[in-house]
């Protein structure tokens, strides 16, 4: 395994081993040596091409993730949204697919989203902490302020996602 460092603090990159044959292939998904958190929630969503989710936070029992594509591809988003952090209100951005293996660990105090490129899309997320509907906020995927350059022009929302609030809104919360 190849872990890579970001420009964000504690957001890495981890490339994992793909053992292949004739079969197919095998893969591991995690390995607990590798962290020093504890996971104790995991969940899945399934997208279609086009949905974008996100952005997603919450903010009294923040969650750090471990993202990993298991069917489909897409375009990954975390918005580092701690005040004090030297990259706040920046984003990283990357494509994951389920043939690269490549899993992205978001720290505590990011938002994340990510659109979907396939109709089978399937992420897998592990936690460091529960969810928490009275914690949770999210913020306009397409605020003009952040800038992210998202791969397509018209998106599938929930309707939660499509009353998200700007990041200028986002900053008073915090404040």
């Amino acid at each position: 395994m190849k872990i890579t460092k970001t420009k964000f603090k504690d957001l890495l990159i981890y490339n994992k081993d793909t053992y292949k044959d004739k079969r197919g292939y095998f893969r591991e998904l995690f390995l607990n040596r590798d962290f020093n958190k504890n996971f104790p929630f995991d969940v899945m969503s399934f997208s279609k091409k086009n949905v974008i989710r996100g952005l997603h936070l919450q903010l009294k029992k923040p969650q750090g993730k471990l993202i990993t594509v298991l069917s489909g591809k897409i375009f990954d988003v975390a918005l580092d949204c701690r005040k004090n952090s030297k990259t706040f209100g920046k984003y990283f951005s990357i494509i994951l697919s389920e043939h690269d293996n490549t899993s992205l660990y978001i720290p505590e105090g990011f938002a994340h989203g990510f659109c979907s490129f396939s109709n089978n899309t399937v992420l897998h997320y592990k936690c460091t902490n529960y969810r928490d509907e009275k914690s949770e906020t999210g913020i306009l995927w397409n605020d003009s302020n952040l800038k992210i350059k998202w791969p397509i022009k018209k998106a599938i929302l929930s309707d939660k996602d499509n009353n998200n609030i700007s990041f200028t809104e986002f900053k008073k919360l915090i404040w």
